[in-house]
Formats: structure tokens, C-alpha cells, sequence
């Protein structure tokens, strides 16, 4: 039975899901070297932002096939490391997404009317409204970096408050803005108009300081900015000088460069600056959806389901994960079979998306076809996680096109590779009850399902033939199950595609070969 590490804690309910399929342990006190000593005997590890995942424990992880952040960020774990190791990484992009929005609306709300300091002083005996006047946000322009699900939450309240929305965010469309309420800008544009902004992006080398010394000084004298995304989005050091000499009204932050917040001028700051310890996804209801999200992803994978939000394996949104699983399955068959016509060292791979399948996104296909590819020389080592970097390495070029003028199915993949044994080429498709057939071999078209035991075999189209090769499988107590001809031309060259129930004895492809007008036969095994 598998087992499971829970390093930090999570909702009973994330647990009770694990024990359906797992032995599950629960030990949130570990220190680094005791972590890195216990980690061998886990097929899983289940954490939040307290444990961090370093390439030294991923190597210790030997067993490892899946981490899972019961959260959004996953910058606690070495991500590049895991997938090298073929470890599928996976976090709740979901789980907390309306207790981060109502935190950043929240932390607005609060900044514009000085309520903690309000608070703080009413407990203090005091009555000093004069002090805390506020601002409304009534008719303000608010200025949202991030239009993700997150990023849209707010922007959906933030309307109905009656605010106008300015949107920054280069991976959004403007229809979508627009949906939104938002209108799209650049954002040097949203610095120098909005009152409110809000972040709500990842960090990264691109993101890092985006919110800079430039970027303030830019910014109107009533400006006020929220952070509840990720701490180092804003260079901390520059706006605690902003907000000091009055450049900008204030700022309310969650996140920080550095965690817990240590010796900070941030902290020295008046009611203009409102600080809370990261509890954008501190609410009971969010740690229940994530504990549940990331312990279902944690059970599908370790019963050999796909997972639905790995920040890990290329193109694999969960909707586009829904869209195309069908189809990756037959990717990942034919990857396989052309990879075993091909033989040996395969070096060009040829994905070409044909029909309606050319309007979708193609990476996870490659990845599913990649994956099946070199199924035969890594075996269980291959997965959607490293399958593109194992081919990298193996020097493996992989070109992606598409052909929406292929009109014979609703949608067919055609894979073409070139190897030890020459370049050879499949095509398969989708039938109506969702179940894969191979459509054509090396040109000829055929219309048979894979099967595990295959034979090809290239020949002249003349009598005698099948026959011929069906006496020398009955010689060696092999059974077709099925047969097919594919052919252009009479008495031309043709391909028979052949299902076994049995595999190939060794010696017999010597034999098969020798009939006169057969040029070449492949044994698969799929």
C-alpha cells in the first residue's frame, strides 16, 4: 500500500481522502535533516508554506511521485528539481481563490478608513474621530495587476462598489477585460491613474520589484496600494520611503520579501500602512477546499489518474486537461507504436494536429506523444512530467504543425519518426464511442484498434500472402485475433496490420521475412 508524509498541517478532511488509498503520517514538528532521513519510504508528500522541499530532499525522495502544496504558490518547493526526478508537483489554484480576493478587498476597505488604527484607538479609551477620516471608494479607479481568478473576484465586487476598473495583465485578451469591466492598459498607463492597486501575480524574475522607485514616483500623492499576492512584488525598502515622504497615501500588505517580517521600515509606518501576517487563505472555508482539492489530486496520481492542477507538466490546465485526456491517450499509443517502427534512436518527431484536433493547444499532445515515444527504453522512469526534458537530452527535435483540411475523421493525430530503422509514420483518430484506431501506417490506410501484441508487416500486394504468414504463426502457436490490409493500388505495395493474442517467440520475424514479397515485418507491443 502506498504511504504518505503530511508534514504540516492540514483539514481532517484532506486526511480521511488520503487514507482511502494510502497509508497516511502525519508528522508536522520535522526539522530539515530529520525530513530528508524519512523521505526515502513516501510515495507522496502532502505540505503547505511551512516545509520547504529542497533538491536534497526531492533526491532522498526515491519513491517520490507526487507533492502536494495545499495551496496556490509553490515557491517552498524546487520545482525544476522534482520534475527532473519525474515528480508530478501540484497546488489548489482554486482552493483559496475567494478568501485571497476578500482579503485584498478587505485590506482596500480597511486602508481607506483607518480601522485598525481607529480600533487601536477606541481600546486605547480615546475618541479622536477627527484623526480618521477616510476615503471613500466610490467612483475611484482601481488599478488590478492580475487578471487570474483572483484578480477577476476582486474586479467583480469591486464594480459592484461602483468603482472604475483599469486591468494590467499581458496573458488576458481584451474581450475578456471587458467582460470583466475592466479596461486593459499597460502599466505604466494604470501608475499614473489609479488611486487603489492591487496585485495579484506570481513572482517572478520578471515580477520581482515590479512595483519599484520608478514606479511610485509615478503614482498620484493619493494612491494607495495591496498586496496579498506574493511577497517581493514591491521593492518594500522604496515604499516605506514613498509612503514616508508623502509621495503615495498609503499601502496595506499580507506578503513580504522576507517571512515572518523581521526588522522592517515597514513597521514603523502610521495609519497609512496596515500590515496582516499572510492571511489571504486563512479562512476555515479555504483551508478545507484546499486540504480536499490537493489530497484528491494526491489519491488520483497514486492510483495512476492524471492530476488536475500540476504546475509541473506543460499545457495541462485542468480545462485544457479535461478537453484533451481523450486525445492524450491516443498520443501517447501512437508515440509509442511509431517509436517501435522507427527503433533505436529516434531523432525527429513529428507531431502534425489534423482536423478539429488542429484548434487545440497542441503541448500536451507533444508531451503525451513524447511520453509514449520512450515508453520502450525508460519504461515507469517516462511520465508527463519529464518526458520532454528525457527527450531533450536525447537529442530528440520535435516539430509541431497542424491541418485543419483533413476532413476524413472529427479529429486525427499523425505522428511521424525517424530512427535507427528508418522513418515511419502513424495516424489515429477518435471513434464515436471514444475508442482509438489506428487509421494508417506509413501512408496505407488501415482501420483497426491497437491491440497489446501487434505485427506490421510491409509487402507486395499478390496472392498467397496471408496465407503464407498465417501457416508461419500457426507454426509457432501464435493466434491472429484480427487482420487488415491497407492498400493504394492493386497488386501494389501494401501494409497488413495484424492483432496477436500471443507475443512474438524469438526467430519468427527471420522467417516472415523470407516469404517471398514481404520486405519487412515490426513486432509491437503496446
Amino acid at each position: 500500500m502506498s504511504k504518505v508524509l503530511v508534514s504540516d498541517p492540514i483539514d481532517q478532511a484532506g486526511i480521511d481522502i488520503l487514507s482511502q488509498v494510502a497509508t497516511v503520517d502525519v508528522k508536522t514538528t520535522l526539522k530539515p535533516e530529520e525530513l530528508l532521513e524519512i523521505i526515502g519510504e513516501y510515495d507522496a508528500l502532502m505540505i503547505r508554506s511551512g516545509t520547504r522541499v529542497t533538491k536534497e530532499i526531492i533526491e532522498a525522495g526515491t519513491q517520490l511521485k507526487i507533492i502536494g502544496r495545499a495551496g496556490v504558490g509553490v515557491d517552498n518547493v524546487d520545482v525544476p528539481a522534482a520534475t527532473r526526478k519525474g515528480i508530478v508537483v501540484v497546488n489548489s489554484p482554486e482552493g483559496n481563490t475567494i478568501a485571497a480576493a476578500e482579503h485584498a478587498l478587505a485590506m482596500m476597505l480597511a486602508m481607506s478608513r483607518h480601522i485598525p488604527d481607529a480600533n487601536a484607538s477606541v481600546k486605547r479609551g480615546e475618541w479622536d474621530r477627527k484623526t480618521f477620516v477616510g476615503a471613500e471608494v466610490y467612483k475611484k479607479t482601481l488599478g488590478i495587476v492580475g487578471l487570474g481568478k483572483i484578480g477577476s473576484h476582486v474586479a467583480n465586487v469591486a464594480k459592484a462598489m461602483g468603482m472604475k476598473l483599469l486591468a494590467f495583465d499581458p496573458f488576458i485578451s481584451r474581450d475578456r477585460a471587458e467582460q470583466l469591466g475592466c479596461q486593459l492598459v499597460d502599466l505604466d498607463l494604470l501608475v499614473q491613474q489609479a488611486d487603489y492597486i492591487t496585485l495579484h501575480i506570481p513572482k517572478t524574475p520578471e515580477t520581482t520589484h515590479l512595483i519599484n522607485a520608478q514606479a511610485l514616483a509615478k503614482m498620484k500623492p493619493t494612491t494607495r496600494i495591496i498586496n496579498c499576492a506574493r511577497g517581493g512584488i514591491i521593492d518594500e525598502e522604496a515604499l516605506a520611503v514613498a509612503i514616508k515622504e508623502g509621495q503615495i497615501a498609503g499601502a496595506a500588505l499580507d506578503v513580504y520579501e522576507s517571512e515572518p517580517l523581521g526588522d522592517s521600515p515597514l513597521r514603523s509606518l502610521g495609519k497609512e500602512m496596515i500590515l496582516t501576517p499572510h492571511l489571504g487563505a486563512s479562512t476555515t472555508e479555504a483551508q478545507v477546499n484546499v486540504a480536499i482539492d490537493v489530497a484528491e489530486q494526491i489519491r488520483d496520481v497514486l492510483l495512476g489518474l492524471p492530476a488536475r492542477s500540476a504546475v509541473n507538466i506543460p499545457g495541462l490546465n485542468p480545462n485544457v486537461l479535461a478537453e484533451l485526456k481523450p486525445y492524450m491517450q491516443l498520443a501517447e499509443t501512437l508515440g509509442n507504436l511509431v517509436g517501435q517502427l522507427a527503433g533505436g534512436r529516434v531523432e525527429l518527431l513529428n507531431v502534425r494536429l489534423q482536423g478539429e484536433l488542429a484548434t487545440n493547444q497542441s503541448q500536451p499532445l507533444v508531451v503525451a506523444a513524447l511520453k509514449g515515444l520512450l515508453h520502450q527504453a525508460l519504461r515507469e522512469r517516462v511520465n508527463y512530467v519529464n518526458a520532454s526534458i528525457e527527450a531533450k537530452e536525447r537529442g530528440i527535435r520535435v516539430i509541431e504543425t497542424r491541418d485543419a483540411s483533413v476532413k476524413d475523421y472529427a479529429g486525427s493525430l499523425h505522428l511521424e519518426a525517424t530512427g535507427s530503422l528508418g522513418t515511419h509514420s502513424v495516424t489515429g483518430a477518435l471513434l464515436g464511442d471514444g475508442e482509438i484506431y489506428l487509421t494508417n501506417i506509413d501512408g496505407f490506410p488501415i482501420n483497426v484498434p491497437p491491440s497489446h501484441h501487434m505485427l506490421f508487416t510491409l509487402h507486395r500486394d499478390m496472392p498467397g500472402i496471408i496465407g503464407k504468414l498465417g501457416s508461419i504463426l500457426g507454426s509457432f502457436n501464435v493466434n491472429i485475433a484480427s487482420m487488415q490490409v491497407g492498400r493504394k493500388i492493386v497488386r501494389g505495395d501494401a501494409v497488413m496490420a495484424l492483432s496477436l493474442d500471443d507475443p512474438l517467440p524469438d526467430g519468427i520475424l527471420s522467417e516472415i521475412t523470407k516469404v517471398s514479397g514481404i520486405r519487412d515485418a515490426y513486432t509491437v507491443v503496446l
